[in-house]
Protein backbone atom coordinates (compact mmCIF):
# COMPACT_ATOMS: atom_id res chain seq x y z
CA UNK A 1 0.00 0.00 0.00
CA UNK A 2 2.88 2.36 0.74
CA UNK A 3 3.91 2.11 -2.92
CA UNK A 4 0.73 3.90 -3.96
CA UNK A 5 0.31 7.66 -3.90
CA UNK A 6 -2.57 7.35 -1.43
CA UNK A 7 -0.45 5.25 0.93
CA UNK A 8 2.41 7.75 0.86
CA UNK A 9 0.07 10.70 1.42
CA UNK A 10 -1.67 8.85 4.25
CA UNK A 11 1.66 8.05 5.94
CA UNK A 12 2.87 11.65 5.65
CA UNK A 13 -0.50 12.90 6.91
CA UNK A 14 -0.36 10.49 9.90
CA UNK A 15 3.20 11.48 10.83
CA UNK A 16 2.33 15.15 10.50
CA UNK A 17 -0.69 14.81 12.77
CA UNK A 18 1.29 12.82 15.32
CA UNK A 19 3.95 15.53 15.36
CA UNK A 20 1.32 18.27 15.63
CA UNK A 21 -0.52 16.34 18.35
CA UNK A 22 2.62 15.83 20.43
CA UNK A 23 3.65 19.46 19.97
CA UNK A 24 0.17 20.68 20.85
CA UNK A 25 0.06 18.47 23.96
CA UNK A 26 3.47 19.65 25.18
CA UNK A 27 2.58 23.27 24.46
CA UNK A 28 -0.78 22.88 26.24
CA UNK A 29 0.82 21.29 29.29
CA UNK A 30 3.55 23.92 29.42
CA UNK A 31 1.25 26.91 28.98
CA UNK A 32 -1.31 25.47 31.39
CA UNK A 33 1.37 24.91 34.00
CA UNK A 34 2.70 28.41 33.55
CA UNK A 35 -0.80 29.82 33.74
CA UNK A 36 -1.56 27.90 36.92
CA UNK A 37 1.66 29.13 38.46
CA UNK A 38 0.87 32.69 37.47
CA UNK A 39 -2.65 32.50 38.89
CA UNK A 40 -1.44 30.76 42.04
CA UNK A 41 1.25 33.36 42.68
CA UNK A 42 -1.07 36.28 42.01
CA UNK A 43 -3.79 34.90 44.29
CA UNK A 44 -1.27 34.26 47.08
CA UNK A 45 0.74 37.39 46.50
CA UNK A 46 -0.06 38.83 49.95
CA UNK A 47 -0.07 35.50 51.82
CA UNK A 48 3.38 35.84 53.36
CA UNK A 49 2.86 39.51 54.24
CA UNK A 50 -0.46 38.79 55.95
CA UNK A 51 1.06 35.91 57.94
CA UNK A 52 3.95 38.07 59.03
CA UNK A 53 1.67 40.94 59.98
CA UNK A 54 -0.99 38.93 61.82
CA UNK A 55 0.59 35.85 63.34
CA UNK A 56 4.34 35.68 63.12
CA UNK A 57 5.64 38.86 64.79
CA UNK A 58 5.55 39.53 68.48
CA UNK A 59 4.55 42.85 69.98
CA UNK A 60 8.22 43.89 69.82
CA UNK A 61 8.29 43.29 66.01
CA UNK A 62 10.41 40.13 66.26
CA UNK A 63 9.62 36.58 65.13
CA UNK A 64 7.82 34.67 67.86
CA UNK A 65 9.16 31.07 68.13
CA UNK A 66 5.88 29.90 69.58
CA UNK A 67 3.83 31.53 66.83
CA UNK A 68 6.17 30.08 64.19
CA UNK A 69 5.78 26.56 65.59
CA UNK A 70 2.01 26.86 65.72
CA UNK A 71 1.95 28.26 62.18
CA UNK A 72 4.02 25.35 60.81
CA UNK A 73 1.68 22.88 62.46
CA UNK A 74 -1.41 24.67 61.14
CA UNK A 75 -0.09 24.73 57.58
CA UNK A 76 0.70 21.01 57.67
CA UNK A 77 -2.91 20.34 58.62
CA UNK A 78 -4.72 22.85 56.39
CA UNK A 79 -2.59 22.85 53.21
CA UNK A 80 0.26 20.34 53.07
CA UNK A 81 1.26 21.59 49.60
CA UNK A 82 2.51 24.89 51.01
CA UNK A 83 6.04 24.87 52.42
CA UNK A 84 7.24 27.70 54.64
CA UNK A 85 10.83 28.77 55.20
CA UNK A 86 12.30 31.40 57.52
CA UNK A 87 15.36 33.09 56.02
CA UNK A 88 17.87 35.49 57.49
CA UNK A 89 18.97 38.70 55.80
CA UNK A 90 21.39 36.74 53.53
CA UNK A 91 18.97 34.04 52.45
CA UNK A 92 20.20 31.33 54.82
CA UNK A 93 17.40 28.96 55.85
CA UNK A 94 16.87 29.29 59.64
CA UNK A 95 13.70 27.28 60.06
CA UNK A 96 11.22 25.43 57.84
CA UNK A 97 8.02 23.42 57.81
CA UNK A 98 9.17 20.59 55.54
CA UNK A 99 10.64 17.30 56.75
CA UNK A 100 14.34 17.80 57.55
CA UNK A 101 15.51 14.92 55.34
CA UNK A 102 13.94 16.56 52.26
CA UNK A 103 15.88 19.81 52.43
CA UNK A 104 18.74 19.96 49.84
CA UNK A 105 19.59 23.66 50.06
CA UNK A 106 20.89 25.70 52.94
CA UNK A 107 20.38 29.08 51.28
CA UNK A 108 17.83 30.64 48.94
CA UNK A 109 18.68 33.24 46.29
CA UNK A 110 17.36 36.66 47.30
CA UNK A 111 17.16 38.11 43.75
CA UNK A 112 13.73 36.57 42.94
CA UNK A 113 12.49 37.64 46.40
CA UNK A 114 13.55 41.25 45.78
CA UNK A 115 11.78 41.12 42.37
CA UNK A 116 8.65 39.80 44.06
CA UNK A 117 8.73 42.48 46.79
CA UNK A 118 9.20 45.21 44.16
CA UNK A 119 5.44 44.78 43.38
CA UNK A 120 5.98 44.05 39.67
CA UNK A 121 3.42 42.36 37.41
CA UNK A 122 5.77 40.03 35.49
CA UNK A 123 4.38 36.84 36.98
CA UNK A 124 5.17 34.07 37.46
CA UNK A 125 8.42 34.79 39.34
CA UNK A 126 10.25 31.57 40.17
CA UNK A 127 12.44 31.16 43.20
CA UNK A 128 14.72 28.44 44.50
CA UNK A 129 13.17 25.23 45.78
CA UNK A 130 14.96 24.12 48.96
CA UNK A 131 13.97 20.53 48.22
CA UNK A 132 15.98 20.45 44.93
CA UNK A 133 19.21 22.20 44.00
CA UNK A 134 18.16 22.68 40.35
CA UNK A 135 14.41 23.32 40.56
CA UNK A 136 12.53 26.59 40.83
CA UNK A 137 8.93 27.28 41.94
CA UNK A 138 6.46 30.07 42.46
CA UNK A 139 6.42 31.54 45.94
CA UNK A 140 5.13 34.26 48.21
CA UNK A 141 7.56 36.25 50.33
CA UNK A 142 7.59 39.02 52.89
CA UNK A 143 10.33 40.97 54.61
CA UNK A 144 10.74 40.76 58.39
CA UNK A 145 10.04 43.28 59.76
CA UNK A 146 7.56 44.71 57.30
CA UNK A 147 9.26 48.14 57.14
CA UNK A 148 12.82 49.33 57.50
CA UNK A 149 15.95 47.31 56.91
CA UNK A 150 14.84 43.62 56.82
CA UNK A 151 16.46 41.23 59.26
CA UNK A 152 14.94 38.19 57.56
CA UNK A 153 12.28 36.91 55.13
CA UNK A 154 9.30 34.61 55.27
CA UNK A 155 9.57 32.46 52.12
CA UNK A 156 6.54 30.33 51.19
CA UNK A 157 6.76 27.80 48.33
CA UNK A 158 3.24 27.59 46.88
CA UNK A 159 3.54 24.17 45.25
CA UNK A 160 4.94 21.26 47.19
CA UNK A 161 6.74 18.18 45.89
CA UNK A 162 3.53 16.38 44.98
CA UNK A 163 2.82 19.07 42.35
CA UNK A 164 6.09 18.54 40.51
CA UNK A 165 5.09 15.97 37.88
CA UNK A 166 2.92 16.53 34.79
CA UNK A 167 0.95 13.39 35.59
CA UNK A 168 -0.02 14.84 38.94
CA UNK A 169 -1.02 18.11 37.33
CA UNK A 170 -3.20 16.25 34.81
CA UNK A 171 -4.68 14.11 37.51
CA UNK A 172 -5.64 17.15 39.54
CA UNK A 173 -6.97 19.33 36.67
CA UNK A 174 -10.27 18.19 35.15
CA UNK A 175 -10.30 21.15 32.74
CA UNK A 176 -6.80 20.28 31.48
CA UNK A 177 -7.76 16.64 30.97
CA UNK A 178 -10.93 17.68 29.17
CA UNK A 179 -8.98 20.07 26.94
CA UNK A 180 -6.44 17.41 26.03
CA UNK A 181 -9.12 14.82 25.23
CA UNK A 182 -10.99 17.39 23.15
CA UNK A 183 -7.81 18.27 21.26
CA UNK A 184 -6.96 14.62 20.66
CA UNK A 185 -10.51 13.92 19.44
CA UNK A 186 -10.31 16.90 17.07
CA UNK A 187 -6.95 15.75 15.74
CA UNK A 188 -8.27 12.22 15.21
CA UNK A 189 -11.30 13.55 13.36
CA UNK A 190 -9.08 15.77 11.20
CA UNK A 191 -6.82 12.78 10.51
CA UNK A 192 -9.71 10.58 9.37
CA UNK A 193 -11.22 13.42 7.33
CA UNK A 194 -7.86 14.04 5.68
CA UNK A 195 -7.48 10.35 4.80
CA UNK A 196 -10.98 10.35 3.32
CA UNK A 197 -10.27 13.48 1.27
CA UNK A 198 -6.94 12.05 0.08
CA UNK A 199 -8.80 8.94 -1.03
CA UNK A 200 -11.31 11.08 -2.94
CA UNK A 201 -8.55 13.07 -4.60
CA UNK A 202 -6.34 10.12 -5.52
CA UNK A 203 -9.22 7.91 -6.71
CA UNK A 204 -9.18 9.58 -10.12
CA UNK A 205 -5.42 9.15 -10.37
CA UNK A 206 -5.83 5.47 -9.45
CA UNK A 207 -8.43 5.00 -12.19
CA UNK A 208 -6.21 6.82 -14.68
CA UNK A 209 -3.20 4.66 -13.75
CA UNK A 210 -5.35 1.52 -14.11
CA UNK A 211 -6.50 2.69 -17.56
CA UNK A 212 -2.89 3.28 -18.61
CA UNK A 213 -1.82 -0.14 -17.35
CA UNK A 214 -4.74 -1.80 -19.17
CA UNK A 215 -3.86 0.05 -22.38
CA UNK A 216 -0.22 -1.06 -22.02
CA UNK A 217 -1.21 -4.69 -21.34
CA UNK A 218 -3.29 -4.62 -24.53
CA UNK A 219 -0.08 -3.80 -26.43
CA UNK A 220 -1.40 -0.31 -27.25
CA UNK A 221 -3.80 -1.80 -29.79
CA UNK A 222 -7.07 -1.92 -27.83
CA UNK A 223 -8.52 1.25 -26.33
CA UNK A 224 -9.98 1.73 -22.87
CA UNK A 225 -13.69 2.45 -22.59
CA UNK A 226 -14.31 6.12 -21.75
CA UNK A 227 -17.57 7.02 -20.02
CA UNK A 228 -19.26 10.24 -20.98
CA UNK A 229 -19.46 11.22 -17.29
CA UNK A 230 -15.66 11.13 -17.08
CA UNK A 231 -15.33 13.92 -19.64
CA UNK A 232 -15.44 17.19 -17.71
CA UNK A 233 -15.67 20.58 -19.47
CA UNK A 234 -12.43 22.58 -19.55
CA UNK A 235 -13.84 25.38 -17.40
CA UNK A 236 -14.54 22.89 -14.58
CA UNK A 237 -11.46 20.70 -14.91
CA UNK A 238 -8.35 20.58 -12.75
CA UNK A 239 -4.87 19.15 -13.41
CA UNK A 240 -6.03 15.54 -12.99
CA UNK A 241 -8.92 16.04 -15.41
CA UNK A 242 -6.62 17.65 -17.96
CA UNK A 243 -4.16 14.78 -17.55
CA UNK A 244 -6.95 12.25 -18.10
CA UNK A 245 -8.19 14.14 -21.17
CA UNK A 246 -4.67 14.28 -22.57
CA UNK A 247 -4.24 10.55 -22.00
CA UNK A 248 -7.48 9.76 -23.82
CA UNK A 249 -6.46 11.99 -26.72
CA UNK A 250 -3.05 10.33 -26.81
CA UNK A 251 -4.68 6.89 -26.69
CA UNK A 252 -6.95 7.74 -29.63
CA UNK A 253 -3.96 9.09 -31.55
CA UNK A 254 -1.95 5.94 -30.87
CA UNK A 255 -4.88 3.74 -31.93
CA UNK A 256 -5.22 5.73 -35.14
CA UNK A 257 -1.49 5.43 -35.81
CA UNK A 258 -1.56 1.69 -35.11
CA UNK A 259 -4.52 1.30 -37.48
CA UNK A 260 -2.66 3.36 -40.10
CA UNK A 261 0.44 1.23 -39.66
CA UNK A 262 -1.61 -1.93 -40.07
CA UNK A 263 -3.26 -0.56 -43.18
CA UNK A 264 0.12 0.56 -44.50
CA UNK A 265 1.51 -2.90 -43.88
CA UNK A 266 -1.38 -4.43 -45.81
CA UNK A 267 -0.82 -1.99 -48.64
CA UNK A 268 2.90 -2.74 -48.59
CA UNK A 269 2.22 -6.45 -48.91
CA UNK A 270 -0.20 -5.81 -51.76
CA UNK A 271 2.35 -3.49 -53.37
CA UNK A 272 5.07 -6.12 -53.20
CA UNK A 273 2.71 -8.71 -54.68
CA UNK A 274 1.59 -6.36 -57.45
CA UNK A 275 5.11 -5.20 -58.22
CA UNK A 276 6.32 -8.79 -58.35
CA UNK A 277 3.52 -9.67 -60.77
CA UNK A 278 3.96 -6.62 -63.00
CA UNK A 279 7.73 -6.98 -63.09
CA UNK A 280 7.62 -10.71 -63.72
CA UNK A 281 5.52 -10.40 -66.91
CA UNK A 282 7.79 -8.07 -68.94
CA UNK A 283 10.92 -9.73 -67.56
CA UNK A 284 9.69 -13.17 -68.60
CA UNK A 285 8.73 -11.87 -72.04
CA UNK A 286 12.04 -10.05 -72.48
CA UNK A 287 13.99 -13.09 -71.33
CA UNK A 288 12.03 -15.39 -73.67
CA UNK A 289 12.58 -13.35 -76.81
CA UNK A 290 16.27 -12.81 -76.07
CA UNK A 291 16.70 -16.51 -75.41
CA UNK A 292 14.91 -17.29 -78.69
CA UNK A 293 17.24 -14.95 -80.56
CA UNK A 294 20.27 -16.76 -79.11
CA UNK A 295 18.90 -20.23 -79.75
CA UNK A 296 17.85 -19.51 -83.35
CA UNK A 297 20.75 -17.32 -84.28
CA UNK A 298 21.45 -17.67 -88.00
CA UNK A 299 18.15 -19.42 -88.73
CA UNK A 300 15.82 -16.40 -88.46
CA UNK A 301 15.06 -14.16 -91.36
CA UNK A 302 15.89 -10.50 -91.14
CA UNK A 303 12.25 -9.57 -90.61
CA UNK A 304 11.80 -12.16 -87.84
CA UNK A 305 15.00 -11.03 -86.14
CA UNK A 306 13.84 -7.39 -86.23
CA UNK A 307 10.36 -8.35 -85.00
CA UNK A 308 11.80 -10.21 -81.97
CA UNK A 309 14.06 -7.25 -81.15
CA UNK A 310 11.12 -4.80 -81.37
CA UNK A 311 9.06 -6.92 -78.97
CA UNK A 312 12.00 -7.21 -76.54
CA UNK A 313 12.53 -3.45 -76.76
CA UNK A 314 8.85 -2.78 -75.96
CA UNK A 315 9.01 -5.07 -72.93
CA UNK A 316 12.19 -3.32 -71.83
CA UNK A 317 10.51 0.08 -72.17
CA UNK A 318 7.50 -1.16 -70.23
CA UNK A 319 9.82 -2.44 -67.52
CA UNK A 320 11.71 0.86 -67.44
CA UNK A 321 8.44 2.81 -67.19
CA UNK A 322 7.19 0.67 -64.30
CA UNK A 323 10.45 0.98 -62.33
CA UNK A 324 10.50 4.73 -62.98
CA UNK A 325 6.94 5.13 -61.69
CA UNK A 326 7.75 3.10 -58.58
CA UNK A 327 10.73 5.31 -57.79
CA UNK A 328 8.68 8.44 -58.45
CA UNK A 329 5.89 7.29 -56.13
CA UNK A 330 8.38 6.40 -53.40
CA UNK A 331 10.02 9.81 -53.78
CA UNK A 332 6.67 11.57 -53.51
CA UNK A 333 5.78 9.60 -50.36
CA UNK A 334 8.90 10.95 -48.65
CA UNK A 335 9.02 14.55 -49.87
CA UNK A 336 6.26 16.27 -47.89
CA UNK A 337 8.80 18.64 -46.36
CA UNK A 338 10.45 19.21 -49.75
CA UNK A 339 7.41 20.58 -51.60
CA UNK A 340 8.24 23.94 -53.21
CA UNK A 341 5.10 26.02 -53.65
CA UNK A 342 5.21 29.28 -55.56
CA UNK A 343 2.89 31.61 -57.42
CA UNK A 344 2.38 30.58 -61.02
CA UNK A 345 -0.01 31.01 -63.95
CA UNK A 346 -2.03 27.82 -64.22
CA UNK A 347 -3.31 28.93 -67.67
CA UNK A 348 0.21 29.09 -69.12
CA UNK A 349 1.07 25.73 -67.54
CA UNK A 350 -2.00 24.03 -69.03
CA UNK A 351 -1.28 25.59 -72.44
CA UNK A 352 2.31 24.27 -72.39
CA UNK A 353 1.21 20.73 -71.42
CA UNK A 354 -1.49 20.70 -74.13
CA UNK A 355 1.02 21.77 -76.80
CA UNK A 356 3.31 18.95 -75.66
CA UNK A 357 0.51 16.39 -76.16
CA UNK A 358 -0.88 17.75 -79.45
CA UNK A 359 1.23 15.54 -81.68
CA UNK A 360 0.66 12.40 -79.57
CA UNK A 361 -3.13 12.65 -79.56
CA UNK A 362 -3.23 13.77 -83.21
CA UNK A 363 -1.47 10.56 -84.24
CA UNK A 364 -4.29 8.65 -82.47
CA UNK A 365 -7.01 10.70 -84.15
CA UNK A 366 -8.01 12.42 -80.92
CA UNK A 367 -8.82 16.12 -80.60
CA UNK A 368 -7.29 17.98 -77.64
CA UNK A 369 -8.97 21.27 -76.63
CA UNK A 370 -8.27 23.77 -73.86
CA UNK A 371 -10.74 26.29 -72.43
CA UNK A 372 -10.10 28.98 -69.84
CA UNK A 373 -10.84 32.70 -69.31
CA UNK A 374 -8.16 35.33 -69.83
CA UNK A 375 -8.24 36.86 -66.32
CA UNK A 376 -7.48 33.78 -64.22
CA UNK A 377 -5.63 34.55 -60.95
CA UNK A 378 -2.27 33.03 -60.10
CA UNK A 379 -2.28 29.85 -58.03
CA UNK A 380 0.13 28.62 -55.34
CA UNK A 381 1.56 25.19 -56.21
CA UNK A 382 4.68 23.22 -57.10
CA UNK A 383 4.92 23.85 -60.86
CA UNK A 384 6.92 20.74 -61.67
CA UNK A 385 4.63 18.39 -59.76
CA UNK A 386 1.43 19.90 -61.16
CA UNK A 387 2.85 19.55 -64.68
CA UNK A 388 3.59 15.87 -63.96
CA UNK A 389 0.02 15.37 -62.67
CA UNK A 390 -1.52 16.96 -65.79
CA UNK A 391 0.66 14.76 -68.00
CA UNK A 392 -0.49 11.62 -66.18
CA UNK A 393 -4.16 12.62 -66.48
CA UNK A 394 -3.80 13.37 -70.20
CA UNK A 395 -1.91 10.12 -70.81
CA UNK A 396 -4.66 8.18 -69.05
CA UNK A 397 -7.36 10.01 -71.05
CA UNK A 398 -5.56 9.38 -74.35
CA UNK A 399 -5.15 5.71 -73.45
CA UNK A 400 -8.88 5.11 -73.10
CA UNK A 401 -10.25 7.55 -75.71
CA UNK A 402 -10.85 6.02 -79.14
CA UNK A 403 -10.01 7.65 -82.46
CA UNK A 404 -12.37 10.47 -83.24
CA UNK A 405 -12.82 11.26 -79.56
CA UNK A 406 -12.15 14.53 -77.75
CA UNK A 407 -10.15 15.49 -74.68
CA UNK A 408 -10.87 18.88 -73.09
CA UNK A 409 -8.85 20.70 -70.43
CA UNK A 410 -10.82 23.54 -68.83
CA UNK A 411 -10.05 26.06 -66.07
CA UNK A 412 -12.68 27.91 -64.04
CA UNK A 413 -12.21 30.39 -61.18
CA UNK A 414 -13.67 29.75 -57.73
CA UNK A 415 -13.90 32.13 -54.72
CA UNK A 416 -10.48 31.09 -53.38
CA UNK A 417 -9.18 28.60 -55.95
CA UNK A 418 -9.02 27.61 -59.60
CA UNK A 419 -10.67 24.39 -60.73
CA UNK A 420 -8.75 22.23 -63.23
CA UNK A 421 -10.92 19.78 -65.16
CA UNK A 422 -9.86 17.15 -67.73
CA UNK A 423 -12.73 15.42 -69.55
CA UNK A 424 -12.68 12.80 -72.32
CA UNK A 425 -15.17 10.93 -74.48
CA UNK A 426 -13.63 7.54 -73.87
CA UNK A 427 -15.06 4.25 -72.74
CA UNK A 428 -15.73 5.49 -69.20
CA UNK A 429 -15.40 3.63 -65.90
CA UNK A 430 -17.87 1.30 -64.26
CA UNK A 431 -19.47 2.54 -61.03
CA UNK A 432 -17.93 -0.33 -59.04
CA UNK A 433 -14.43 0.59 -60.22
CA UNK A 434 -14.68 4.36 -59.88
CA UNK A 435 -13.81 4.65 -56.11
CA UNK A 436 -10.57 2.68 -56.60
CA UNK A 437 -9.02 4.14 -59.75
CA UNK A 438 -6.51 6.20 -57.71
CA UNK A 439 -5.30 3.17 -55.74
CA UNK A 440 -1.91 1.77 -56.57
CA UNK A 441 -1.82 -1.05 -59.14
CA UNK A 442 -5.60 -0.96 -59.51
CA UNK A 443 -6.83 -1.62 -63.03
CA UNK A 444 -10.43 -1.07 -63.94
CA UNK A 445 -12.35 -3.62 -65.98
CA UNK A 446 -11.88 -1.87 -69.28
CA UNK A 447 -9.69 -2.54 -72.23
CA UNK A 448 -6.11 -1.48 -71.52
CA UNK A 449 -4.56 -0.43 -74.77
CA UNK A 450 -1.05 0.19 -73.44
CA UNK A 451 -0.46 -2.29 -70.64
CA UNK A 452 -0.18 0.41 -67.98
CA UNK A 453 1.01 -0.59 -64.53
CA UNK A 454 -1.76 1.25 -62.66
CA UNK A 455 0.53 3.82 -61.00
CA UNK A 456 -0.14 6.96 -63.05
CA UNK A 457 -3.31 8.04 -61.26
CA UNK A 458 -1.84 7.01 -57.87
CA UNK A 459 1.11 9.34 -58.55
CA UNK A 460 -1.30 12.07 -59.61
CA UNK A 461 -3.37 11.71 -56.43
CA UNK A 462 -0.23 11.96 -54.29
CA UNK A 463 0.91 15.09 -56.12
CA UNK A 464 -2.46 16.80 -55.62
CA UNK A 465 -2.44 15.87 -51.91
CA UNK A 466 1.05 17.34 -51.50
CA UNK A 467 -0.30 20.59 -52.94
CA UNK A 468 -3.10 20.65 -50.37
CA UNK A 469 -6.00 19.63 -52.56
CA UNK A 470 -8.16 16.61 -53.43
CA UNK A 471 -8.63 14.93 -56.80
CA UNK A 472 -12.08 13.72 -57.92
CA UNK A 473 -13.33 11.48 -60.73
CA UNK A 474 -16.74 11.24 -62.37
CA UNK A 475 -17.52 8.81 -65.17
CA UNK A 476 -20.35 7.36 -67.22
CA UNK A 477 -19.68 4.12 -69.13
CA UNK A 478 -19.47 4.57 -72.90
CA UNK A 479 -19.83 8.35 -72.44
CA UNK A 480 -16.60 9.56 -70.87
CA UNK A 481 -14.69 10.47 -67.72
CA UNK A 482 -14.08 13.76 -65.91
CA UNK A 483 -11.13 14.19 -63.50
CA UNK A 484 -10.84 17.46 -61.58
CA UNK A 485 -8.99 19.15 -58.74
CA UNK A 486 -8.61 22.64 -57.33
CA UNK A 487 -5.55 24.76 -56.53
CA UNK A 488 -5.61 27.69 -54.06
CA UNK A 489 -5.17 31.17 -55.48
CA UNK A 490 -2.29 33.39 -54.46
CA UNK A 491 -4.42 35.80 -52.39
CA UNK A 492 -6.99 33.39 -50.90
Amino acid sequence: MLRSLYGKLALVWLLLFCAVGILYTLLTVFTTGMYQQEVNQKLNRGLARNIVADQLLSSQGEVSPYALKELFHLLMVVNPSIEMYLLDAHGVIINFSAPPDKIKRSTVSLAPIHSFLAQGDAFPILGDDPRDISRTKVFSASAIPLSGQPTGYLYIVLGGEEYDSVVDMLRRSYILRLSLWTALTGLLFALLAGLFLFNMLTRRLTKLALSMETFARNDFSDGVLVHQNDLIPDQQSDEIDRLRTTFHQMMQRILQQVATLKQTDVLRRELVANVSHDLRTPLASLHGYLETLLMKEGTLTREEHKNFLDIALKQSERLRELVGELFELARLDSRESCIQREECSIAELVQDVCQKFQLTVANKGITLNSSFPNDLPFVVADIGLIERALENILQNAARYTPAGGTITVSLSPKPSSVRVCVSDTGCGIEADDLPYIFDRFYKANRQDRSGGAGLGLAITKRIIELNGSTIRAESTPNVGTVISFELPTAHS
